[in-house]
């Protein structure tokens, strides 16, 4: 009786951390199990994407408003084409505001922060960024500041 008590105990314990795993990795990625809700499509173009990624975040002030859906390469102008995809509601960004991108501490991931501008017209979907701030390139810095440019 004791010998199957202990392999039950053993076995919930085995799930539980089975299921902590589970939890572990779908946070460490980015996925969740709640359907996405309601969201628009904008799009920036910069002349270096550096190191963000589909479903990298997206910022206003701190605050996560979107994720980045697709990372492509504009054939006519050679930039780097940004699709985001914005929760609905946040639906007020104003048509002359900039997407950065932005590095979450030293060495951190690299996500897209959103300055807000002061226009009155709103983005809406499909509408692009009119100002755009890429990546800094810390090797790019490194050489240039080894090189003496």
């Amino acid at each position: 009786m004791t010998h199957r008590t202990t392999e039950i105990i053993v076995g919930m314990f085995m799930v539980a951390g089975f299921a902590a795993l589970l939890v572990l990795a779908l946070k460490v990625s980015g996925l969740s199990l709640n359907p996405p809700g309601d969201t628009y499509t904008v799009y920036a173009h910069f002349n270096d994407a550096g190191g963000i990624a589909p479903r990298g975040r997206v910022s206003m002030a701190g605050v996560s408003i979107g994720r980045i859906s697709d990372i492509s390469l504009d054939k006519q102008t050679f930039k780097a084409r940004v699709a985001m995809e914005i929760d609905a509601s946040v639906d007020t960004i104003p048509e002359d505001s900039a997407a950065v991108i932005r590095t979450s501490g030293l060495l951190g991931d690299q996500y897209i922060d959103i300055s807000v501008g002061g226009a009155q017209e709103s983005l809406a979907d499909g509408d692009s960024f009119y100002e755009t701030q890429s990546a800094m390139n810390l090797e790019r810095l490194i050489s240039n500041f080894a090189s003496g440019r």
